[in-house]
């Protein structure tokens, strides 16, 4: 599975990248905004700036909604550096964008994904990252992981090439159950990440380790 943070804040994607498990990064333009980044070439610059702490794997979504402004758009974020995928939302002129930079080699992450329907026509386009929304499925009652589950079946039966990447993930066991369920990415906050690493067994243990240590030295 890979570990991608969801996150335009520098400083969360170098920890999460020095924690050595961090394979991407996605963004939006609201995390954009919580950043106070505006402006293209603001927004641009921001873009390479997380290129340059990662290894491959960074969203960059369009703000268009229509296929010519899909397609400008996700050309000039493509340049920016090939670790770019063109983040495109789930509507019509969406999926035709999706084809249209599928068959010009230009990866691409389909966002706003609500159900398996929507998933099947994100693959059969060429996308390369499928992204269901399941902290907000969960808002309205409805289970998010049935739907990774979904997917992931559907995907494995037709071996379409596309990756499920789980998205809204809100806290840790979001993340197990996804990898229990076999989805290939997790976009999170960084607290998601560094939660796994907490257990109070852990913590109990350690602390009983160095005063052992401690005592044995005759501190």
């Amino acid at each position: 599975m890979k570990f991608f943070i969801d996150t335009a804040n520098l400083d969360e994607i170098k920890e999460a990248y020095d924690l050595g498990v961090l394979d991407g990064v996605t963004t939006n333009p609201s995390l954009m905004a919580k950043e106070g980044i505006s402006g293209d070439e603001k927004v641009r610059a921001h873009y390479k700036a997380i290129c340059d702490i990662v290894d491959d794997n960074v969203s960059a979504e369009v703000i268009s909604t229509d296929f010519e402004g899909m397609i400008k758009e996700g050309k000039e974020l493509a340049k920016i550096d090939n670790k770019i995928v063109v983040k495109v939302p789930m509507i019509g002129d969406g999926v035709k964008a999706i084809k249209y930079f599928h068959n010009e080699g230009i990866r691409t992450n389909c966002t706003l994904v609500f159900s398996a329907g929507q998933a099947i026509l994100a693959a059969k386009a060429g996308a390369s990252f499928v992204s269901p929304f399941i902290g907000r499925l969960d808002d309205i009652s409805y289970d998010g992981l049935e739907l990774i589950e979904q997917i992931v079946h559907i995907y494995d039966n037709y071996g379409f090439a596309t990756q499920v990447l789980a998205a809204s993930v809100r806290h840790s066991m979001h993340l197990i159950k996804c990898a229990e369920l076999g989805a290939d990415v997790v976009t999170c906050p960084l607290k998601v990440i560094t939660g796994l690493l907490k257990h109070p067994l852990t913590d109990s243990g350690l602390a009983q380790f160095l005063a052992d240590h401690a005592k044995a030295a005759g501190k």
